[in-house]
């Protein structure tokens, strides 16, 4: 996974599709982003990039009672003992096969689970035959959605980071949320575009997922070997999406065949343009 995907639900839309029990959205969180995000937080993105902050659920005891909640995160997951939130910006992706075993990840994995919402995400593709102005292959930017329509579920995790620079542990500043993406190998069809693609889980799954109480990651394991080909289907857009300054429904369009040069098509493999 590349790193962008499109947060373009409305959040109301996430309560009711995620059953959500409580909606804490709006409730004043630390950013790492020296300007305001654009579009702003909690608003319709159809391009997330790490650092923003995005819609996530996750389940966390209210009052001792476990409730299914909306939070708006930082994507880039900063482990409790880093010695500040920069590192967060290269950790946006963790690799399913292997989380357990990771420090920065695995106590995430036991007790920090979350469903990130996305109406889809995107990948670049390097054409084998063309190149760019500087001799490398052409990135073709592809949009992945699932073929029902559906939102997708992509699994996650979240930490808390705390900063030892302010001294008011009540100050809206002194604590970062952040979160990553588990990803996996790509499936058939989706592999001619890039080896890697988000962890998508099923409805039936997603109690089980977020549940706090599951602490045992053999209990999960099935989860983060998911795979269900044919869910998924997968179309060439704008190359305008490469740029985190463009936004908007347009950069989900498909591309006219006029744009494409060396594109392989996901489904066929022939090559287009």
């Amino acid at each position: 996974m590349c790193g962008r995907y499109a947060a373009s639900a409305d959040l109301d839309e996430l309560i009711e599709e995620f059953d959500v029990e409580l909606d804490r959205h709006e409730e004043p969180s630390r950013s790492v982003l020296v300007n305001p995000q654009h579009p702003p937080a909690g608003t319709p993105d159809w391009n997330m990039a790490p650092t923003k902050q995005a819609p996530v659920v996750l389940t966390r005891a209210v009052d001792g009672v476990p409730v299914r909640q909306l939070r708006l995160l930082t994507w880039g997951l900063v482990p409790a003992w880093a010695k500040d939130a920069s590192v967060g910006a290269r950790m946006i992706n963790a690799r399913a096969e292997s989380v357990a075993e990771k420090p920065a990840y695995g106590k995430a994995l036991r007790a920090r689970r979350a469903l990130v919402p996305a109406a889809g995400w995107y990948e670049w593709q390097l054409s084998p035959t063309a190149t760019d102005a500087k001799g490398k292959p052409r990135k073709q930017p592809f949009y992945v959605r699932r073929g029902d329509g559906a939102s997708l579920a992509m699994a996650g995790l979240y930490e808390f980071w705390r900063d030892k620079r302010v001294t008011d542990p009540d100050d809206t500043n002194a604590w970062l949320v952040s979160f990553a993406v588990l990803t996996t190998a790509a499936e058939p069809g989706l592999d001619r575009i890039h080896d890697r693609q988000p962890l998508i889980l099923e409805r039936t799954d997603w109690e089980r997922w977020l549940a706090p109480e599951v602490t045992d990651v053999e209990e999960i394991a099935d989860l983060l070997t998911y795979a269900a080909p044919g869910r998924f289907e997968a179309y060439p857009v704008s190359r305008d999406v490469s740029s985190n300054r463009n936004n908007g429904p347009h950069l989900i369009d498909p591309a006219p065949e006029s744009e494409l040069v060396g594109v392989v098509d996901p489904t066929t493999g022939e090559i287009i343009g």
